[in-house]
């Protein structure tokens, strides 16, 4: 196989510096236009290439995968989300599945603070308010937020993003705490001054503010549903910056209409690409077009990481970032 240019089809447009060592190291076919391919492209794409890069607006399920073509062995995903591939179907055809980890944590963590802070400190009202003309200088009781240093952080996943915003939270003066499938090792957690939460329940019903930071798995579908998210302070703020799909997103909005939440800052959601009309319309919400890993610096970082998982494919190894059933 290493003799041979692997045929590569990427499913979106890619920074042009990825787009062209892809060029030159395979027989790529690149998107065109930078919209999601259709199901019927994804067959195509499926049945004639040796490697599919997708992104997470590609919907990989099984029904697609078994039309798959016998040339197809790699599925190279640009991005660390993988809850779009059906990766079990995948292995069972010897389809591979490799994803891009860990090169966007700290642009997401930056994303976690700046909804933190935006909400907090209702940054978008006030901004909207210079935009429009229609503030009319400084007064004593206008936009009024809250002070983020000595409020309790409860961070809802404590892996690499989890732990970085962990870091820049302590920075602000914030108190971690954390819920997690397993307790961190005492060398990741003293450091961090986090305090471990085993029950959730408990956790969330005393922090002020809760930021989600785990991958949508069927276990942490709608982990914070009505029942959990009538346990917060009304005084509480909820960040997702990971699945929209780990909240109940009707609930939530239900909550905030109600004023029994502060307030949301949300970069991804349960629904469509842009929340509920009621959420946009909203005050204390800050929502944001899934941004958060959205630099120069970590989109080129992602691609160096799908080219080598596909040039140590076409080696005859396993991708260094192969994406195991049993783990997800």
């Amino acid at each position: 196989m290493a003799s041979k240019r692997l045929s590569v089809v990427v499913t979106r447009r890619l920074p042009e510096a990825v787009e062209t060592r892809l060029s030159e190291l395979f027989d790529v076919t690149l998107r065109q236009d930078d919209t999601p391919m259709t199901r019927e492209e994804l067959v195509a794409a499926l049945q004639t290439a040796d490697v599919l890069v997708p992104t997470l607006t590609d919907r990989i399920d099984s029904g697609l995968i078994g039309q798959a073509g016998d040339r197809l062995r790699l599925i190279a995903n640009y991005g660390a989300g993988v809850d779009h591939i059906d990766v079990g179907t995948a292995r069972t055809r010897g389809i591979l599945v490799s994803n891009t980890p860990g090169v966007v944590t700290e642009d997401t963590a930056d994303m976690v603070m700046a909804l933190i802070l935006g909400v907090t400190r209702r940054i978008p009202e006030g901004l909207a308010a210079v935009q429009e003309g229609r503030w009319e200088g400084w007064a004593p009781t206008a936009y009024l937020g809250g002070r983020v240093g000595g409020k309790r952080l409860g961070i809802l996943g404590m892996g690499r993003i989890g732990q970085a915003v962990a870091r820049r939270a302590t920075a602000f003066g914030m108190q971690i705490h954390y819920h997690n499938r397993r307790r961190l090792r005492p060398e990741i957690e003293e450091p961090l001054q986090a305090t471990y939460w085993p029950s959730l329940d408990q956790m969330v019903a005393r922090m002020d503010v809760i930021s989600v930071n785990c991958p949508h798995t069927p276990s942490t579908f709608h982990l914070l549903n009505a029942r959990r998210l009538k346990l917060l302070k009304p005084t509480a703020v909820v960040i997702n910056t990971s699945r929209g799909e780990v909240i109940d997103e009707n609930a939530l909005t239900r909550m905030l209409k109600a004023g029994e939440l502060a307030g949301a800052g949300l970069d991804v959601y349960e629904h469509g690409i842009q929340g509920s009309a009621e959420l946009r319309n909203m005050p204390n919400v800050v929502m944001l077009p899934h941004m958060g890993s959205a630099t120069h610096e970590g989109r080129a970082e992602m691609g160096e990481k799908v080219i080598i998982n596909i040039k140590t494919f076409a080696d005859g190894h396993r991708p260094p970032d192969m994406v195991v059933p049993a783990m997800l």
